[in-house]
This record gives C-alpha cells, structure tokens and sequence, in this order.
C-alpha cells in the first residue's frame, strides 16, 4: 500500500534529493513542505516555528521525514531554538493529533562532536557530547520523540546523518574539512537515500536512534544497529586521504581543546 510521506524542508539539499527519489524510484506519495518556494509538485509553503495552517496538510499522512532546520554547526542559541526546537515540537503535536504513523527525524552526528579526538566506538547509546547549539537541538530533538512515542504511540526513528556534501558532487576527498573525523562521515547520496527510505518503510518500530553513514574505512560510528532495526546495508565507502597540512590543524586543534584542558583541570582543580 502506497504511504503518503510528508517532508519538511522539501526545497533543500537533502530533502529535495529523497523527495525526487521517493517519487520516482518507490511507490510513496511524497509531499513537502518548506519555509521558501519550490517548483516540486505537491510542495507547500510553511513556517514551523508556530503553528498555522499548514498542520492541516498531515491530513492522511502516514509517515514524516522532518529535514527542515537550521544545519549550520555555528547555527546561534536564538535560530536554533526556534527553527530546529520549536519546529520539531510544533511538528511532532500535530502528527500526534493527526495520528502520523511514523516521525523519520533528520539528527546529526554532532551531538558527538565531543567524541573527535577520542577512540570510543560512536554507539546510539553513548552519552551525548555536543560542541554547539545545533547539536543539543538535535539531541532535544530525539528526547522529544522519545516522548512522543511513549505517550502517544508514535513510531519514531531518528538518523543522525552523516557528512553529505553540498559541493564536489559529494564525492570524498582531501578537500574535506575536519580532517580524518570528517572525511570517516561521509555518506554518499545513494547510502543517504537507502538508509531514508528504510526508515520510512520499515516494520515494527516504536523509538529508535541510529547511526547513518557509509562504511568508511577506520570509521568508529557503529552501524550495526541501523542494520538490525530497519535493514540498512551501506554500498559505499571511502578510506580517509588526509593532507599533511589538515592533519597538523587538526592535531593542533586537539592540543588546545582536549588535551591542554585535561592537563590543566587535572593540576588545578579548583581554578
């Protein structure tokens, strides 16, 4: 049975390319919504940061991919709360009272960016780090759905989408930034659009959080349990090339963000 699928942020990069892919290459009815105008079929123009008319067009919505937000790591407190926090909350009260089915919600792996220059395996289950205003909107984002789905029995999935690039084509490369954390979060447009998909069609699922990236070599996110909860099996990789010059930035970022405080706290505790 055809599923009806309402996106947020249709006219953008990501959202643009599942809404293409949905309509063409499966038997989903995509719908969208977003705050700018595009020339995509049944795409609809709508502010989620308040409520407004748009909460009628979840009328026989089965599943909501929610894309739509401020994506910029140096997002401020003032945008990030009310395009990624607001938003999300106003979103997920209507799917409730319009009994969504499913809510896909589009996370980011910076609610771990404070976990760049350790060793640890990158779980679901591993305590948050975020290093900035977007990344604790995602992480109010997926607390959210966690709530959602235990009060009111909404199937939420949450995918905390790796490193797919606006330029080059998304191809990986040297010209990266971030050095070796950010070439090992790649994910390439067909892994992007198979982990979505499986997202939204997936059976049996009330709440879940899980990792979306391709299998990079060396990369420390733990795909395992996308694998086992909506049967993702990535088809790219990429084994990082880090120039000389990014990898000395990032060791000397390193010094100063980790390992000069861990030294300096440790001698002064009491600073």
């Amino acid at each position: 049975m055809s599923k009806r699928v309402m996106i947020t942020g249709a006219s953008g990069h990501l959202g643009g390319k599942l809404f293409d892919h949905l309509k063409t290459e499966t038997d989903c009815h995509p719908i969208g919504l977003d705050i700018r105008e595009t020339n995509r079929p049944d795409c609809h123009v709508a502010d989620f940061s308040a409520p407004g008319d748009w909460i009628e067009l979840l009328d026989g919505t089965d599943v909501i991919v929610h894309l739509a937000a401020d994506r910029s790591p140096d997002a401020s407190w003032g945008s990030s709360i009310e395009n990624n926090m607001n938003a999300t909350l106003n979103l997920l009260h209507a799917a409730a009272k319009h009994d969504v089915k499913r809510f896909v919600f589009a996370s980011s792996n910076w609610l771990h960016g404070g976990y760049r220059f350790s060793k640890e395996l990158l779980t679901p289950d591993l305590e948050p780090k975020p290093v900035n205003a977007y990344g604790v909107s995602k992480l109010f984002g997926e607390r959210l759905g966690e709530y959602f789905s235990r009060e009111y029995g909404l199937s939420f999935i949450s995918m905390r989408i790796g490193w797919t690039q606006w330029t080059h084509g998304n191809r990986p490369g040297r010209h990266m930034a971030m050095g070796r954390w950010g070439q090992e979060m790649w994910l390439s447009d067909r892994d992007y659009l198979n982990g979505m998909t499986c997202a939204v069609q997936a059976e049996d699922v009330n709440y879940a959080v899980l990792n979306l990236i391709s299998d990079n070599a060396g990369m420390r996110w733990d795909l395992e349990p996308t694998r086992a909860v909506i049967g993702y099996v990535p088809m790219d990789s990429w084994k990082a090339d880090v120039p000389a010059a990014m990898a000395a930035k990032s060791w000397l970022l390193k010094q100063v963000t980790t390992t000069f405080p861990a030294w300096f706290k440790a001698r002064f505790p009491d600073w």
